[in-house]
């Protein structure tokens, strides 16, 4: 082979084999808008105020800002109380309780798409099964037979139906088609779990658990429930309880164990499963549960105290870290704390009014 053949040769073997070097190396991912990949932060504000507000904080933890829904916004008041965000999509539904509303935006850009304002009293958590949204309404506080799950038409995003429940609907989960509404009480105390067939919208069951269930998970065919208890200020006939955390059979709604703390003055909430282990706040306390044990934990994880925390607000874990919502005097910014899991303080942030939930935009 002479010189120039040779260097041919080589020539279009080389090209060959960048041009497959280059097929394999990945492609990096594209950001779907300016609020991807981290946390939207939603800040209740303070009752009656008016200044429900979003925040957000990159995964990466180098960006925060705040009020993203105003600055994207500027000519829409998101409104009084935020109370939760539901993620579809790409939409996000913030409930904004006092207001009376669902706005919708696009949840990696904060662009408004719309509002819901018809059909809705006292709105309070969202969750979505078989193409429509289900919104748990309080009605009116002095009603405590009008309470119901709104159930919206995504495609039109209008409320299309009424679902009678007991007072007080709260927190909302799904699972293979039911949704599981705990039935915290509103202006009262509650003590069940309600089950909605998504496909019918009707009631088909209801599971007595606690002394007012609040936060919920489901893991491995089982729904757990963390029941806070009566507080101390509860009116007769209620007393004060413990708080406890409960398992339900998914497959046949029956309780299969409930722990139970023996202390009436510890009252458990937030409740989030990591892994095989449950992890739930009392107070300025984090704890942690292996979920094949059998006794809650007396000795807490580690505290927020140090941060002057007295109570965990909000509360979330997510890629190895937990996230702790802290509303101060509930009148002034309040505070985001990211600790390790074994409860190093890592990252500090300055966010709105009573940071309320932690919803993960990955």
């Amino acid at each position: 082979m002479n010189c120039s053949k040779l260097f041919l040769a080589l020539t279009i073997g080389s090209l060959f084999f960048v041009s497959c070097s280059n097929d394999d190396a990945p492609t990096p991912e594209v950001p779907l808008g300016t609020y991807d990949n981290g946390v939207l932060v939603l800040n209740q504000g303070g009752f009656g105020h008016g200044d429900a507000t979003v925040s957000y904080i990159s995964s990466n933890f180098l960006v925060q800002q705040n009020d993203i829904f105003s600055i994207v916004n500027p000519s829409i008041t998101l409104g009084d109380t935020g109370q939760d965000i539901g993620l579809n999509n790409e939409f996000a539904y913030i409930v904004v309780n006092v207001s009376n509303k669902i706005q919708i935006v696009n949840r990696y850009t904060m662009q408004n798409i719309t509002s819901i304002t018809e059909g809705l009293k006292n709105p309070r958590y969202i969750a979505f099964a078989n193409g429509k949204g289900f919104v748990t309404n309080w009605g009116d506080g002095g009603n405590p037979n009008d309470d119901y799950v709104a159930v919206i038409d995504l495609s039109s995003n209008t409320v299309t139906s009424k679902i009678p429940v007991l007072e007080g609907p709260d927190r909302i989960i799904e699972n293979d088609g039911k949704l599981y509404v705990a039935q915290t009480g509103g202006w009262g105390y509650g003590t069940k779990v309600t089950v909605i067939d998504a496909a019918t919208n009707k009631v088909t069951s209801t599971i007595a658990v606690g002394d007012v269930p609040d936060s919920m998970q489901i893991e491995n065919g089982n729904l757990w429930v963390a029941c806070t208890g009566n507080p101390s200020y509860a009116s007769a006939p209620a007393v004060q309880s413990a708080g406890s955390l409960v398992k339900v059979s998914l497959a046949t709604n029956q309780v299969l164990t409930t722990y139970a703390y023996t202390d009436v003055t510890k009252h458990l909430s937030n409740l989030v499963i990591s892994g095989s282990d449950a992890y739930f706040t009392v107070d300025s306390g984090i704890y942690k549960f292996a979920l094949s044990g059998t006794t809650l934990p007396e000795i807490q994880l580690f505290s927020t105290l140090d941060q002057g925390v007295y109570g965990v607000y909000s509360f979330a874990i997510n890629n190895n870290n937990i996230y702790v919502g802290d509303a101060g005097n509930y009148s002034n910014s309040g505070k985001v704390y990211v600790y390790s899991m074994t409860g190093t303080l890592n990252k500090t942030y300055s966010v709105g009014v009573v940071p309320a939930g932690f919803y993960f935009n990955e």
